[in-house]
């Protein structure tokens, strides 16, 4: 697990909120440490869906923030990759940011 500069409640709050904008609005560009690492929690969340039980809906309801993306989660993004063994999400390199040149990078669904 990547550290991402700060303390454990502050990530964990970072990269649900993160997962949340990235199943809301289906990409999202952000650091490509952040992405990489929330690449890990999007595809969770992906399989819990398509995993489709009550179990799994409550696991993702535990994690994620608002209620209408756990039911986009469920509803739409879950059936759409019911077919595919994983790989639910893609990492695109983008231009340095502007201010300090960072890496930057789309995190999106594929």
């Amino acid at each position: 697990m990547r550290k991402l500069s700060r303390p454990h409640d502050q990530r964990r709050a970072l990269l649900r909120n993160l997962v949340t904008s990235i199943l809301l609005h289906e990409r999202v560009t952000t650091t490509v440490t952040r992405a990489k690492e929330a690449r890990i929690y999007t595809e969770r969340m992906v399989t819990l869906a398509k995993r489709g039980d009550l179990h799994a809906r409550r696991q993702a309801a535990a994690y994620l923030l608002d209620e209408s993306v756990l039911k986009k989660l469920f509803d739409t993004i879950g059936p759409r990759y019911a077919d595919r063994p994983g790989g639910y999400t893609r990492i695109m390199r983008t231009a340095p940011r502007q201010g300090d040149g960072s890496p930057m990078a789309i995190i999106e669904l594929v």
